[in-house]
Order: C-alpha cells, then sequence, then structure tokens
C-alpha cells in the first residue's frame, strides 16, 4: 500500500476538494464509496444502516478535510471513520459486537488493504489508458476484448500491418506501464518488463 502514498492522482484531488473543487469532491466520493459499501458489508449492514453510514463519512470528510496532514492518507482515514461509524450503528441499533470475530467478519475476501490497493490500481489503469493516443487505445481495446479480435481483423480495423501488431502493442503497453498514474502502484517487476 506504499506506492498509494506516491499517487499524485490522490493527493491532487485531496488538495483541489479542499480548495472547493466540486469535481474533485465528486471524484473521491466515486472513488471510495465501494470501500465504504464494503466495510459496511463485512460488519453486516444493509439497507438505510449503509446508507447512513455513507453519508455519515462523507459529512465527517467534509468537516474535516482541512486537517487531514497526508492527502494520500486518505484511504486509511476512510477506512477507520467507517469502521467507527459501522459500530456507532451497530451500537444505536442496540447490537451486541462479539469480542472476537464470528463468521461474518472472517469470511474468505481478501483484508481491505488487499481490495483497497485493487481498487486504485483499476483506477489508475482506467486514468492511465484514458490519457493513451486514441490509436493506442484502440489497438489495446481490441487486443484484450473478450474474445480477442484476430490480427487480420485488427489489421483492417486500424489500418497497419499484421506484422506491426505487436511491436505497436508493445509501445503502447511501454507507454501506458510510464503513465505518472499507474507507476506508483505497479511491482517493481512489472515496471521492469
Amino acid at each position: 500500500m506504499d506506492g498509494m502514498r506516491d499517487d499524485p492522482t490522490l493527493v491532487a484531488l485531496v488538495l483541489e476538494a479542499r480548495g472547493g473543487s466540486q469535481a474533485a469532491w465528486d471524484q473521491l466520493v466515486e472513488r471510495y464509496a465501494p470501500l465504504v459499501y464494503g466495510i459496511c458489508r463485512r460488519y453486516g449492514l444493509t439497507g438505510m444502516d449503509v446508507d447512513d453510514v455513507g453519508a455519515s463519512v462523507w459529512l465527517r470528510l467534509v468537516e474535516r478535510l482541512e486537517t487531514i496532514r497526508e492527502p494520500a492518507a486518505l484511504p486509511g482515514w476512510i477506512v477507520t471513520t467507517t469502521r467507527n461509524e459501522c459500530l456507532r450503528a451497530l451500537r444505536a441499533r442496540q447490537r451486541t459486537i462479539p469480542a472476537e470475530p464470528d463468521e461474518r467478519l472472517a469470511d474468505d475476501d481478501p483484508p481491505f488493504d488487499d481490495w483497497l490497493v485493487a481498487q486504485e490500481r483499476g483506477i489508475a489503469l482506467r486514468a492511465a489508458f484514458a490519457g493513451l493516443p486514441d490509436r493506442c487505445r484502440q489497438l489495446l481495446a481490441l487486443l484484450f476484448a473478450d474474445p480477442p479480435t484476430p490480427y487480420s481483423e485488427i489489421s483492417a480495423i486500424i489500418g497497419i500491418a499484421v506484422g506491426a501488431i505487436g511491436p505497436n502493442r508493445q509501445r503502447c503497453l511501454d507507454r501506458l506501464r510510464r503513465d505518472p498514474a499507474l507507476a506508483p502502484l505497479l511491482d517493481a517487476t512489472e515496471v521492469a518488463r
């Protein structure tokens, strides 16, 4: 998760939201709403309880956005705040929280850190992909379609020789790996390829 501390996109969104940017705020909520929902689910909350917890988390973030010293630490702040709000919601419903994790909390889901890293990678990949030139986006979309598009069709659609598809694919993937939005989230072995 250390790679996220260097995520320039997250830092920029937090700083812009602090400055009053509604678009930045909307992106933060869109980016981390699945995390809030996932934590609520792990605590066994549903329906209106999830909505209430989400509303409380976002309200607290509005109130405290200025006090978060390290913008890249926002995901951790959201996790902690959501957990606290879930516990508050459970207490309000007069439920008892077991001292030891029960089956609902000890399922086979990956830890939140793993889930968050996967979410961050997906977001970064979409951002990096969107920053590629049209020709690269089109080529990669055709190559990674399900089912994959045959090289002969790609050649006809894009207008390049079949023999040029592989080298062009490699250049596009290299460019994608070097994108600043994606680079911090790649393992060193992925970058070296």
